[in-house]
């Protein structure tokens, strides 16, 4: 169980304002956190004091954020480090973008500090925490088994195909975490199907059939792709 003392946040953003309020609440909920207000103090805090979870503006001066998160993702000293990006409210290539280069999340400007803070938790949530132990999740009514292929929901099996159970496992592995489809793809690929973004959302609409009221928690996210929501408080 992790306790929140243990995590240093990174905020990064040129406003002022901005950066000190996501702090205070951080602080307020018992985190350690520190400032940037350029990429390039970012990437340096970055790898020096190797925060857990970095909130990062996209519209810094100098290097941008889509390029900071490109940087540290890239460098295997950093790339553990949990990424939130913030982002204009609508831009949704600037949220896919992010993701592909690497962030872990998104939440748009103007945000509430509250949402903020909820999608803080689950995140370093899913990275301090072991869902998965030798290729099993287990969730209240969800039961999978990743080297037995087995699904059970209320602790009835469900047959799924194996594109179908491959991209179950990805996305209940990953709690709360955004998968573009360009992601998911690249996670199923080699699989001998022929996969692309349409036949994703095929695939999901399959998924959430066969699961019933338990394929609720696999969320669209509009434009962008697709996450499962294990906590309803972080939609």
């Amino acid at each position: 169980m992790y306790k929140e003392n243990d995590h240093l946040i990174l905020v990064v953003d040129d406003e002022a304002d901005i950066r000190e309020l996501i702090q205070y609440n951080l602080e307020k909920l018992g985190y350690k956190s520190i400032g940037a207000s350029n990429g390039e103090d970012a990437i340096k805090q970055a790898r020096e004091k190797k925060p857990t979870l970095i909130i990062l503006d996209i519209m810094l001066p100098g290097i941008d954020g889509l390029d900071v998160c490109r940087i540290l993702k890239d460098d295997s000293k950093t790339r553990h480090i949990c990424i939130i990006m913030l982002t204009a409210k609508g831009a949704e290539a600037e949220i896919v973008r992010g993701l592909e280069v690497g962030a872990d999340d998104y939440v748009t400007k103007p945000f509430s500090p509250s949402i903020l803070m909820a999608r803080v938790k689950a995140n370093i949530r899913r990275n301090s925490s072991s869902k998965t132990l030798e290729g099993v999740i287990e969730y209240t009514n969800l039961y999978i088994h990743k080297g037995r292929r087995e699904t059970l929901i209320d602790g009835e099996p469900i047959i799924l195909t194996n594109t179908e159970f491959l991209i179950l496992y990805l996305l209940a592995s990953n709690p709360n975490w955004v998968f573009t489809r360009a992601k998911i793809i690249d996670a199923i690929r080699g699989d001998n199907y022929p996969v692309t973004d349409r036949s994703v959302d095929f695939q999901i609409m399959g998924l959430r059939k066969k699961m019933g009221k338990v394929g609720d928690f696999i969320k669209t996210v509009r434009s962008v792709g697709y996450r499962f929501i294990d906590d309803l408080d972080t939609q």
